[in-house]
């Protein structure tokens, strides 16, 4: 989530988009179900239905295999729609649907991150994604936060540092995980996430 770098679909090899994107489905597939971070190409060949031969066509190895994922994520509704909460006018509403969008994506890809963050120190792949992931976040926040700053709406004594700090806690996938383990649904950790920034950051309306 940056507006220096966004998610955006790089455009396929001319070669099948049809058998690109049913490569990348089966990724996704094996991610969720935990079964990529050791399967060969091969078994990736295998459970898409395509040779070795034609996965190394659409991409040149594992790290490009992840990272085609992380262009799918980059077209999530929820992050899409993010991009533009982060500048909305209202810089309260802006805060308000940056807290809701975020828990909104992790809630989506869930399945998929909780398998990439957990081999993020032994699998380049993974640390890829998940790097690439959070400078994209970091750098819609960094708006959220200017959005909040030029619109006076910072609260007194807090620094547009110290607001982006908190917000990348408070948006954090580690920080959705959490809450979640500790029984809320989405819709109470957004709820909970929402005033908890809401109270830290916010000037109150003048």
């Amino acid at each position: 989530m940056s507006a220096a770098r966004p998610y955006r679909a790089r455009p396929p090899r001319p070669r099948s988009a049809g058998t690109r994107e049913k490569i990348t489905a089966t990724v996704r597939e094996m991610l969720a179900e935990g079964t990529f971070h050791e399967a060969t190409v091969e078994e990736v060949a295998d459970r898409a239905g395509v040779s070795r031969a034609t996965v190394y066509q659409h991409f040149a190895s594992r790290l490009e295999l992840v990272d085609s994922v992380c262009d799918v994520m980059g077209v999530n509704p929820a992050l899409v729609q993010l991009r533009h909460d982060v500048v909305l006018p209202d810089a309260a509403l802006a805060l308000d649907r940056t807290i809701s969008g975020s828990v909104a994506f992790w809630a989506s890809e869930s399945p998929v991150l909780g398998a990439l963050y957990g081999v993020v120190a032994i699998d380049p792949a993974a640390r890829n994604l998940v790097d690439r992931q959070r400078r994209d976040r970091r750098g819609e926040l960094e708006r959220l936060v200017e959005n909040l700053a030029g619109s006076g709406r910072l609260a007194p004594g807090v620094t547009k540092r110290g607001a982006l700090v908190s917000l990348l806690l408070l948006t954090s996938f580690e920080t959705y995980c959490e809450l979640r383990e500790a029984g809320l649904s989405d819709r109470q950790t957004a709820a909970f996430l929402g005033e908890r920034a809401r109270r830290e950051l916010l000037a109150p309306a003048g």
